[in-house]
């Protein structure tokens, strides 16, 4: 998996491309933490992310309950693949997809 981070201001952007799993969740989760500090505006670009286990849904989990505090957090350009998932596992009620 590959991620690239953007910041700007008060707004970070996170693309993903890949699959994210018990093996690169914690590089997500360590990009979250290390770029997520003053930011208003959370955005998970998942335009190149082919797959995301249970471990990829506690980041996005994780990074939506601190964005709950500080701002807010959207996830673009899901692919219908995961977005199955994140409607099976009732995510499409936590999180904000566009």
């Amino acid at each position: 998996m590959t991620i690239q981070v953007q910041k700007e201001d008060n707004l970070c952007t996170i693309n993903l491309a890949g699959r994210l799993d018990t093996t690169t969740a914690p590089e997500l989760e360590k990009a979250v933490t290390d770029n997520i500090a003053g930011v208003e505006t959370l955005i998970f670009d998942l335009k190149d992310l082919s797959y995301t286990s249970s471990a990829g849904l506690r980041v996005f989990l994780k990074a939506q309950k601190q964005m709950n505090r500080q701002g807010n957090m959207k996830l673009k350009n899901v692919c219908p693949d995961i977005m199955e998932i994140f409607e099976v596992t009732g995510f499409t009620d936590i999180l904000t997809i566009e």
